[in-house]
Parts: structure tokens; sequence; C-alpha cells
């Protein structure tokens, strides 16, 4: 079938786990490939994905080759001792924008700040040049603006777009729009772990809706010491993330609960946790007789493996969809991958959508 020729923008944790898990498999040819759901997706496995080009706004990647970036502090991802992959790719720099919060700042040194249009024509060069069909975006959350830097780039490039951060584009119906009427294909937004804590949260929502019960108040907190969580120590960066991940556990409720009733979203940054996030949830209501019960989950997993094997995936359907000419938001898997989606769906329908369009002819549900 060809490789996919992709694109990175965010050059940190989430890749390098990404990336350094494809090698990892590459070291083991005789262990069976777990952590994904679909080994061989289309015709396409997980070798079958190149990044061939990459962006970033930190001193310490941009200039440099690929393979050596991802190991470059503060990225804590160190699954496999060398990438033998892309180390004939350069960083390029990238538009700072918002990218780059408050806290972040203390670990991250960006590059002198250009002029935009001067960014901007050398992204596309560089897009044109390497011949990229899908652009990966792992911006940090609270990049608004620089997502809908990213989203037009595509757009103009005419490439793909697998948005993995919580600012929304594939969701909003102007932007949903664009892509469609341009002939592209979009998965977004907001990546859902893969046994994360928003799709166990939402699991046991629904399984407590289902069997009849009355839930009365529930919440989720996270806790994580990577650069994800540090940036979300900026509260006025977490809008769109506490919107993203509360709507997706509100939409598996037969009856939405008030909002003094629900908090989804993440708590605090601990620098000695790494990669390691963890996750308290709750839940409270009423069964039979209006006997009150409650559960607990504490949820322990790798941040970036959890998101890594989601990902593999997201960039097969986008070229599944670049193949048969399928444009704007691709709704089944956006549903099965993402967080908030232009639709929600139950998991067991999102994942029967999801299979239908890797393996029917064509339709974008």
């Amino acid at each position: 079938m060809g490789k996919i020729r992709c694109a990175v923008v965010g050059v940190g944790n989430c890749f390098a786990g990404l990336v350094q898990g494809i090698e990892y498999y590459r070291l083991h040819p005789e262990q069976q490939v777990i952590g994904v759901m679909h080994p061989v997706m289309g015709g396409y496995s997980i070798y079958d994905i190149d990044f061939v080009a990459a962006f970033d706004v930190d001193s310490k990647k941009v200039g440099n080759p690929l393979n050596e970036a991802v190991y470059s502090e503060p990225n804590k991802v160190k699954w496999v001792e060398k990438l033998v992959q892309m180390k004939d790719v350069t960083v390029k720099q990238s538009p700072q924008l918002d990218g780059v919060g408050m806290y972040v700042k203390k670990v991250v040194t960006p590059v002198t700040e250009r002029p935009l249009e001067e960014l901007r024509k050398e992204v596309m060069k560089e897009i044109k040049d390497k011949k990229v069909e899908i652009l990966v975006s792992y911006l940090p959350v609270g990049s608004d603006k620089a997502t809908k830097f990213w989203a037009q780039t595509c757009l103009d490039a005419k490439i793909g777009f697998v948005n993995c951060m919580p600012s929304f584009i594939a969701s909003e119906p102007e932007w949903a729009k664009k892509f469609e009427k341009a002939g592209l294909p979009i998965i977004g937004d907001d990546i859902k772990g893969q046994v994360g804590a928003t799709i166990v949260h939402r699991t046991m929502a629904r399984l407590c809706d289902e069997r009849g019960t009355k839930i009365e108040k529930t919440y989720q907190i996270n806790v994580g010491g990577n650069t994800d969580f540090l940036s979300m120590k900026e509260q006025e960066r977490l809008a769109s993330k506490k919107i993203s991940k509360t709507e997706s556990v509100q939409s598996q409720l037969s009856q939405r609960l008030p909002d003094e009733r629900i908090y989804v979203g993440p708590s605090d940054f601990i620098p000695f946790l790494g990669n390691t996030k963890l996750m308290f949830m709750r839940i409270e209501g009423r069964m039979w007789a209006n006997i009150p019960y409650n559960m607990e989950v504490r949820l322990e997993v790798d941040d970036k493996a959890n998101s890594a094997g989601i990902v593999i995936d997201a960039i097969r359907y986008c070229r599944i969809a670049l193949d048969r000419k399928i444009a704007g938001p691709l709704i089944g898997p956006s549903a099965w991958l993402m967080k908030h989606p232009p639709e929600q769906f139950s998991d067991d329908q999102a994942k029967k959508m999801a299979e239908e369009f890797a393996s029917g002819p064509g339709k974008k549900e």
C-alpha cells in the first residue's frame, strides 16, 4: 500500500512515545504487536507510518535531527536506546503564538520569534518538499491560536489533519465545512487514551446508567508530572480541555447531570510522577428503594503509551480516507478515538462505525 508520509507539530513526550513504540517493535519482531487495536488496517501496518517532517518551538529541538530531538529534555520517554529512523529529518521552527504557557517556559526555551508570514512560507515549503500527506498535532493544551494556524496550513497544503489536542477544529462546524469543501479528511478533537481516565469514567458512568441507577454526582481528577500537566497548571488554558472531558462523560448519561454535580479535569502537577498519570474517579448514586451506592476507581498508566496506540490508528484512518477521497470530519473514527468528536456515540456504536469505515466502501460514517 506504500508508506504514510506524516508531519508532526510538537516533538514532545506524546510523539516520543509514538515513534519509540514503533522502533521497539522493529527491534523485537518476535513479539506480538500489542497496544494497538489494529496491527494492520486498510492494508497499512504500524511500520508504514513515516514521519518525514517535524515542527517545534524549543531551541533544544529546532535545527536538530528528529531522531535526537525526541530525547531532548523535557521529554521523558526513553523506551529504546536510540532511533534509527528519522535521522535525515531536521526539526523546523513552528510559530509560537499561544503554544507555550507561563509554567512551561520554565523548562522550554523557545527559539527567537520570527515574522509569522516568513514562518508560514517555510512551513509550506517543507510540507511540499517532503510530500507530507497527514499532519499530526501534539500542541499543548490551550494552544487555540496555534491549532488554527496548523488547521489552516493543512487546508492550504491539501493534507489530512489528526488533531490530538482539545482545541476544537473537527467538532467546530465552520472548520468542519472548510475541510469538507477542500476535499480533505480530519480526525478530532482531543485524543481519548487507550485505557485512559476519560474512557474508564464514561464506561463506568454508562454502566451505572444502563443498569437503571440514578447517578447523582461524579468527579474525575488527574495528576501527572510531564509538561502536559505543567501546562495545565495555567487555569486559563484549561477551558476547552474541561469541556472535552466533561462532555465525553455527560454524553453517556440518559439524563445530564447539573454542572455543579460533575467535575472532570486535570488537578495538579507532581514533578516526580514523570509520564505516570494517576486518575481518581468517584460516582455516587441511588438504586432500588432509593438506597445509596458509590464507587471509587484509581487508575495508574503511562500517559504516552496510553495515547500512542490510539494515534497509530488515527493516522491510518486518515490515510484510508485520503485513499478513498473521503472529506471532512471522519465521524466514526473520531467518535471512537477522540473525547470531543463532531458527534458523540456510545463506545459500542462508535467502535462499530469505525470498523465499518475501515473495511467499508467509503462512507464517511
